[in-house]
């Protein structure tokens, strides 16, 4: 099995760069009601992975000097990331990216340049293995 036959297409997925504000950041999470998106540079490589809970502690930590009206004064690479959402190469094999997915919602992919392709959700990989249990189960019948 391909980890392409996974791939939610990059042109598919809500990402945000780094030089996104806090409040574009925070509108794209709430109008796609993500509680989690890539983050990707200039040149399209991923970089990391925004949670709502990094944007909700770097604006608890600023002690108040955050506030929704003010939030485009600050750049998406100021605040920390607490996760580290690791990337998977699309040419690595199947139990990298289940050992991937077992610990993170969604998995990036990246190319060979290290660019950004897509996401591979964990949700796709359960309901592929639902299908092969089913299977299963029809033929011990």
């Amino acid at each position: 099995m391909n980890i392409a036959f996974f791939l939610l297409p990059k042109q598919e997925v809500t990402c945000v760069t780094s030089d996104s504000t806090l409040r574009q950041t925070l509108e794209r999470m709430e109008y796609h009601r993500f509680t989690a998106v890539p983050i990707l540079n200039k040149e399209g490589k991923y970089i990391g992975t925004v949670t709502e809970g990094d944007l909700l502690w770097y604006m608890k930590n600023a002690e108040g000097k955050i506030t929704f009206e003010n939030a485009s004064k600050f750049l998406l690479k100021e605040v920390p990331l607490r996760l580290d959402i690791k990337p998977v190469s699309i040419n690595a094999n199947m139990e990298d990216l289940i050992n991937l997915a077992k610990v993170q919602n969604f998995v990036p992919v990246v190319d060979d340049m290290e660019r950004f392709i897509g996401i591979v959700r964990r949700s796709q990989i359960i309901e592929y293995c639902e299908g092969i249990v089913a299977k299963e189960s029809m033929k011990a019948k």
